[in-house]
């Protein structure tokens, strides 16, 4: 699955288009690399997204088309 669809679908960010410019404008690293927008996410990737002065550092542990809001956060585990 493309990234910008699975920080969607992840509910890490609202919109599809918000996440395709966090990738345009590098705020968005996998596996210590900045990625574009079209990167394929795999499980036990870990992503590193740079919100202003906050950084959140994700593992990805399941990649789905379709996730109901509750089950989102399941798709991912926060790093310190």
């Amino acid at each position: 699955m493309r990234l910008d669809k699975w920080l969607k679908v992840s509910r890490l960010i609202k919109r599809r288009t918000v996440a395709n410019e966090a990738c345009d404008n590098q705020r968005i690293s996998a596996n210590g690399r900045s990625v574009k927008a079209s990167y394929e996410v795999k499980p036990g990737d870990v992503l590193e997204l740079r919100f202003g002065e906050r950084t959140v550092k994700v593992e990805v542990l399941s990649v789905s088309e379709v996730v109901k809001k509750d089950e989102a956060p399941a798709m991912y585990r926060e790093m310190l």
